[in-house]
């Protein structure tokens, strides 16, 4: 059993606080996506066999050809059954969950670098059946994003190039992807893209987390012309992920930068949507690769979860209007996390944490708040 001190860091006020034990659970390898150590980039969760718990996509592979799997929940947090994601085996940096042709299962899409990006179709029962490609045929695909961009409904595709420009994939109203709008420029070196309604006019902005020393940028939705640009961050940062949430309550909603080489920063949203007023979550000169953002301790802020690489993971426990985080290491393991994600595996109503790391094992750990009340 994986036990860590609490190791307390305030940003903004720094307290005293006697150690106390994590919030979360690992046993070992059996809170482990199986035994292999993989090249593995991302992972995504749904209800793919509709069984109401939660499944697990993982991809794998990144730069060299791997095989997805598919985990199934046997209701309790314990995986033990797992199936390949389609006969391909890819250079996946993403595979990403929803309802693409309105069918009302979860369907699958992977993004591949310098290969196909391909589309999994669900047959309702977990099983799914390839049925065709998106985007350009091979571009550096390092991440994608779904949601409803051009607001008409059903669910689109966002991919994001490293060293191309970004592209968004339209959605026909039944999976299909044929109309595709670029944005950006043809050298941006995209990681990661959040979609969120900053301006609260009702559709979808883009939050951009750049690498090579280019700028971060928000590009806000205006009737699908994304010209307007709004920078956030020094202009040469080395951004790999970023989040959205109100971490300080005030009705605005705010940007968390992952960086590299760099503390992580949050920027704080104002009714100018200026980004202006910031303040550094870790004095940590970070290797953050991923960002998680959610209510685990269920007391009505949001929690940050930091997956870096070289360096241990941790959570940050919001001290309630985002004026400082108490940090607390997931466990000892100094992985390479490519992506880590807040979800209820268990079903008990608290957020579970699953990182998934290059080279090591996948590992979830379970919250423990609810064995303490």
């Amino acid at each position: 059993m994986i036990r860590t001190l609490l190791c307390l860091l305030f940003v903004g006020s720094i307290s005293q606080l006697s150690a106390q034990e994590s919030d979360f659970y690992n046993p070992g390898n059996r809170f482990s996506f199986g035994t292999d150590e993989k090249r593995t980039a991302s992972i995504s969760s749904g209800d793919v066999d509709d069984d109401g718990d939660m499944d697990i996509i993982i991809a794998n592979g990144r730069h060299w050809p791997d095989q997805n799997v598919v985990f199934l929940n046997a209701g309790s947090g314990i995986f033990t059954v797992s199936y390949p994601l389609g006969f391909f085996q890819s250079t996946t940096y993403a595979a990403e969950v929803g309802d693409l042709d309105g069918d009302g299962d979860l369907d699958v899409a992977t993004g591949n670098d310098n290969a196909p990006n391909r589309l999994y179709m669900n047959q309702g029962d977990g099983r799914f059946e390839e049925v065709g490609t998106f985007g350009s045929l091979y571009s550096p695909t390092r991440n994608l994003t779904i949601g409803d961009i051009d607001g008409d409904g059903d669910l689109d595709l966002l991919i994001t190039n490293r060293g191309a420009q970004n592209e968004i994939c339209l959605n026909n109203g039944s999976g299909g992807f044929e109309q595709v709008i670029t944005f950006g420029s043809e050298d941006d070196s995209t990681i990661d893209v959040e979609l969120f309604d900053l301006d609260q006019d009702g559709d979808r902005d883009l939050i951009l987390a750049n690498r090579d020393g280019q700028q971060n940028m928000v590009y806000l939705n205006e009737d699908m012309d994304f010209s307007k640009g709004i920078p956030f961050g020094t202009g040469s940062d080395e951004t790999r992920a970023v989040a959205i949430g109100d971490f300080d309550r005030d009705g605005h909603y705010d940007i968390l930068a992952g960086n590299i080489g760099e503390p992580n920063r949050l920027y704080f949203g104002d009714s100018q949507l200026s980004y202006r007023r910031s303040m550094i979550l870790d004095t940590l000169s970070n290797r953050t690769y991923s960002l998680a953002v959610g209510d685990y301790d269920q007391d009505d802020d949001l929690d940050i979860v930091v997956g870096n690489s070289g360096e241990v993971n941790c959570v940050y426990r919001n001290s309630g209007k985002g004026a400082s985080f108490q940090r607390i290491p997931l466990s000892e393991y100094e992985y390479s996390t490519y992506d880590i994600q807040m979800v209820d595996l268990n079903n008990d109503q608290y957020l579970d944490i699953v990182e998934v790391n290059s080279g090591a094992q996948n590992l979830y750990y379970l919250n423990i708040i609810p064995r303490r009340n």
